[in-house]
């Protein structure tokens, strides 16, 4: 792979055509990935793979540390032996359908409990060396794997309430409570744990599938983490909490392009103060864990890295919040003495100072840039490719925007499609601006740039991810996987030869590579085609 520029596609794991109601690791994902590889893409970008909690947002998880139980696939448990085919037909969107939109509820109620017998039968019935490799997986993640199985099982005894609203003595964490809840749900906990072990498993399963095609994997790291957590259940000392353990002020961001009130996320603050005297000792676990998942990191709201808004936890809105310093560069340094050169993508958008460009720039960290934020105005022109340097990530849309033909259709103000015929050429039909703005990305000088699916297949609103600060209907798309066409593959593959980031390493310099009558040529291009 030519390292200096390479395309991928953000697609995350929920929206694979997948049996159960909601995308898995399943048979979908393995057929993703080689599309993929066939359109000769080398960055696969998920979003948090977190279990989620309210609203099944990946950025209001239950945990920073645990994997989404949702997203294991039951039909490779049935392969694998762990629960019978008979026991998973009746799940929803079960065969032989795998289409419609994601219907977390269900699966949630239908899905979770027949993993859960999975693991049973794991605990049950799992070879010595099956065995060993559950208990090196428990030992490796001791660090968070046990406070979070705890929290799970308290958490269904407790009718999913949050953690807040438990007797006292389990919110607090007394100790003696919990040694007699070891002792007393010992089996419930060591099936959470072989449910997590399932995810790390069938991921890494995956991941190797990846690697084999020559892809990485771009995963996504929320700066915050939710109130009802089993970090914030955990490690109530590292967050602003008052003496009743509820958020003193709590995380957002003000008025915006998305919110003329701003964002209220709700989520309780850190207390960086604390965290800093401690070595970011919670800090440097979670991007430890996240290594293991990811080959890259991309760092969402990394403005808050360099300054947070923070909002009294009372006021119903963000509207009435401040800027507050968070200690960025000491972090970051902290996190480059743990693991050297770090792999991360900021997302830098919204309100950017250049105290935030600096902290970015400093630590060699590419920015973001959103070719649909580029046509309202001359302030919006740095995301537009003649403002790119090399460093930059470039997307025609993220799981927060609608979709480039959505927005063309439904967003754009007049001002705006005037400006996209005048920058890019006149647009007959509303499929044209996609390929528009997707060869604009693939052109520019950008060294990544990043396709959400629902662009390359030309879909429109109904394919929206996320609409920020709405309170339902988000999350639930789903693609057909016959949507996935050989042909789509070849086009995107001719668009990554002509804009060089299909892998290719041209010849040594010296060496003409002129054309077909190069023998030498010939057989570079051939390996570097197979």
């Amino acid at each position: 792979m030519n390292p200096e520029r390479v395309s991928g596609v953000l697609l995350h794991v929920t929206s694979f055509p997948s049996f159960g109601g909601v995308g898995d690791f399943g048979p979908a994902a393995y057929g993703f990935i080689d599309f993929l590889a066939a359109a000769k893409q080398r960055l696969w970008q998920v979003l948090p793979l977190s279990p989620t909690g309210y609203g099944s947002s990946p950025y209001s998880a239950l945990s920073a540390f645990a994997g989404n139980p949702l997203l294991i696939s039951l039909e490779f448990l049935a392969r694998d032996g762990w629960i019978t085919w008979d026991r998973i037909q009746s799940v929803p969107g079960g065969l032989p359908g795998h289409e419609g939109p994601c219907d977390f509820e269900a699966a949630f109620n239908k899905k979770i409990p027949l993993i859960e017998e999975a693991a049973a039968n794991f605990l049950d019935h799992a070879s010595s060396d099956d065995r060993a490799r559950f208990r090196d997986f428990c030992q490796g993640n001791i660090s968070w794997l046990t406070d979070y199985a705890l929290y799970s099982v308290l958490r269904r005894r407790f009718s999913y309430r949050s953690w807040s609203e438990w007797p006292t003595e389990f919110a607090r964490r007394s100790n003696e409570t919990l040694a007699r809840l070891m002792n007393e749900c010992a089996r419930d906990i060591a099936i959470e744990q072989a449910v997590q072990f399932f995810f790390d498993q069938q991921w890494s399963a995956l991941r190797k599938h990846c690697v084999e095609r020559n892809i990485s994997i771009l995963g996504d790291v929320a700066i915050f983490v939710s109130y009802d957590s089993a970090d914030v259940w955990t490690h109530p000392e590292i967050f602003e909490l008052d003496e009743d353990l509820h958020p003193i002020r709590v995380s957002g961001v003000p008025p915006d392009y998305f919110s003329e009130t701003g964002q209220r996320w709700g989520n309780p603050l850190y207390k960086w103060s604390l965290l800093q005297e401690r070595g970011f000792d919670w800090w440097v676990a979670r991007v430890r864990r996240a290594l293991a998942l990811y080959d890259e990191i991309r760092l969402d709201h990394f403005r808050g890295f360099e300054a947070y808004w923070s909002i009294p936890a009372a006021e119903r809105t963000a509207s009435n919040g401040q800027w507050v310093k968070a200690p960025g560069e000491a972090l970051f340094n902290r996190l480059k003495e743990v693991f050297g050169k770090l792999p991360f993508i900021a997302e830098d958008l919204g309100l950017i100072t250049k105290e935030v460009d600096e902290l970015r720039e400093f630590f060699g960290m590419p920015g973001m840039r959103i070719l649909q934020f580029g046509f309202a105005d001359r302030g919006g022109h740095l995301y537009l490719p003649h403002r790119y340097v090399s460093n930059t990530v470039v997307y025609t849309g993220t799981h927060d925007n609608n979709t480039t033909l959505g927005w063309w259709r439904e967003d754009a103000s007049e001002a705006e499609r005037e400006n996209v015929q005048t920058y890019l050429h006149p647009i007959h039909h509303d499929p044209d601006i996609v390929w528009a703005m997707i060869k604009a990305a693939a052109g520019s000088v950008a060294s990544t740039c990043i396709f959400p699916l629902q662009d390359i297949l030309l879909l429109g609103s109904e394919a929206r991810m996320n609409t920020p600060a709405a309170a339902a209907g988000n999350w639930t798309w789903r693609f057909n996987l016959d949507s996935l066409r050989p042909e789509l593959a070849s086009t995107l593959a001719a668009l990554m030869e002509m804009t060089d980031r299909d892998g290719y390493e041209a010849p040594i310099e010296g060496k003409k590579a002129g054309g077909p009558t190069d023998d030498a040529y010939l057989r570079v291009r051939e390996g570097a085609t197979r």
